[in-house]
């Protein structure tokens, strides 16, 4: 009857083996060995997004027309599933898995092959932060000076930046208001301006201002008109800042905020990253970081108006280079009241030039960034890189992931590699910038602390930059990085011969999906 060639023992056996089995897998999993996705990662019991590998031919040649890539390229495209925990935001999230473990696959744009090298998805732990879609910023009003031709230009207009900051990204107003002064513009100027910002879902007033009237004037004349603003009994604090101030996280700021008692006074903001400019202007809120004040010292500042704006309180605030608005501003606080500046340092002056990416790649969570339109100071696309935070969170923007094949994730900003090898402090900022005018090569270390050395021009890096970034139909967000071949950065020195690290331009694209 027990014979293994008995067709009953075997009925038996099989039998008994499916009940042991049942009953194992009905074990809780805390009896299971534990691995690193076990301990971080829960299970996604939702519907997971659906990969596609295939290439977008037109997608691809309109990449190439807006970047003037060759029609040879080095691509790849990763899926990046976030998992949304409760753990802090850290500096740096290293993971144990490759980003690019086949390589790039080379495409040709004119004849792109029907399908790219499909991985399985990067998982990555990312902090429960929030989303635009339940900002209520109502307790701000903010105020900018700007005129129609910079409003209005394609290179700088700050409208789409602005909108990420007063609207909840679908539209709407997030409840924060905007008192908009243009500079000799028409009534047709300022109606079309206020028609165009309205349907992009922002709460703004738009007044005129004169060109006659001192700069600095102007920018102190600000804060009366805030003041004096019907909404102002709703507010909590009103807002200066310049027409390329940029707030990527409006949950974050206003949770930074809220640890200020704004039935104070106060005079809230930062310096400049440069001590120069502070030893120049002086100690005060520098305007294009973001200058916050509450209702009462407000109240104070505008009746003041008139006496902090003579001819000869304007010709104190040139300190050399020309009349200044952020010193006639501190001056009319500090000459008539008690109230000194509070420092909130996750506001960004960035007073810095050349290759911003040291600033960008260094693990912050930036409340304010200011100076990225290019021209004299450095060029970054910051609303392109907030994308990213109506999927995964506010915490996501610029969060670092480190990848066992030496690549670094700077979410937003660039996805570099290392091919000798991540030996470096990466929680030393990479000096890649300058101030200006002056560099003593120490003049920013106060407020960024002492950088290590730039990694460009000695092949140890190289890096692919955000260019653009949408928030795709199912949720998802696809961002796309760009190498150019001609990008001397990444290139090294052999005695006299300069080689390059890659040998064609380099498409990255990476798509976040829960």
């Amino acid at each position: 009857m027990l014979s293994p060639r008995n067709t009953f023992t075997r009925v038996l056996f099989l039998a008994a083996f499916c009940t042991v089995l049942f009953f194992y897998t009905l074990r809780p999993i805390s009896d299971h060995p534990r691995n690193f996705h076990q301990e971080i990662i829960p299970i996604n019991i939702t519907q997971p997004h659906s990969r596609d590998c295939s290439l977008d031919a037109a997608h691809l040649r309109s990449l190439q027309k807006k970047y003037n890539l060759e029609d040879d390229i080095d691509y790849a495209r990763r899926y990046v599933r976030f998992h949304r925990q409760d753990i802090q935001r850290v500096s740096m999230t290293k993971l144990d898995k490759d980003l690019f473990p086949k390589g790039f696959d080379r495409i040709n744009i004119q004849d792109p092959p029907m399908k790219t090298t499909c991985l399985k998805p990067l998982e990555v732990p990312v902090p429960l932060s929030l989303t635009p879609k339940t900002v209520d910023a109502s307790e701000l009003l903010f105020g900018v000076s700007t005129n129609y031709k910079r409003l209005t230009d394609e290179k700088t207009s700050p409208m789409k930046e602005w909108a990420h900051w007063l609207t909840d990204g679908n539209g709407k107003s997030n409840g924060a208001g905007l008192v908009l002064r243009l500079v000799d513009a028409s009534e047709e100027e300022m109606e079309n301006s206020r028609k165009i910002m309205t349907a992009m879902g922002t709460n703004v007033k738009v007044y005129h201002s004169k060109s006659s009237d001192e700069m600095a004037a102007r920018y102190l004349s600000l804060l009366p008109a805030l003041y004096n603003d019907s909404s102002r009994k709703n507010r909590k604090f009103l807002v200066m800042c310049d027409d390329d101030t940029f707030f990527p996280s409006m949950h974050s700021l206003l949770a930074r905020l809220a640890t200020y008692d704004h039935k104070e006074e106060l005079y809230i903001g930062t310096f400049s990253e440069d001590v120069n400019n502070i030893q120049r202007h002086g100690s005060q809120a520098f305007g294009g970081a973001g200058v916050f004040f509450s209702i009462p010292l407000a109240e104070k500042i505008a009746a003041l108006y008139d006496q902090c704006s003579t001819s000869e309180k304007i010709k104190e605030s040139n300190t050399g280079w020309g009349p200044q608005g952020d010193i006639l501003l501190r001056k009319c606080i500090y000459e008539n009241t008690e109230v000194r500046l509070s420092m909130l340092r996750d506001l960004h002056q960035l007073d810095i030039q050349g290759d911003p990416s040291g600033f960008y790649e260094a693990g912050l969570a930036p409340l304010s960034l200011h100076h990225f339109k290019g021209g004299i100071w450095h060029e970054a696309k910051p609303y392109a890189g907030a994308q990213v935070i109506h999927a995964c969170g506010e915490a996501c923007f610029l969060q670092r992931f480190q990848t066992k094949d030496d690549f670094i994730i700077s979410n937003g900003y660039s996805v570099a590699h290392y091919p000798k090898g991540i030996d470096f402090n990466v929680h030393q900022m990479e000096r890649t910038f300058s101030p200006a005018p002056d560099d003593y090569g120490w003049n920013l270390d106060f407020m960024l602390g002492p950088g290590r050395k730039s990694l460009a021009y000695t092949g140890r890096k190289v890096a692919w930059e955000l260019k653009e970034a949408k928030v795709q139909d199912d949720g998802s967000v696809l961002q796309t990085y760009v190498r150019k071949l001609d990008d001397r950065r990444w290139s090294y020195q052999d005695g006299e011969n300069w080689y390059r690290m890659m040998e064609k331009d380099g498409v990255v694209e990476l798509v976040w999906i829960p």
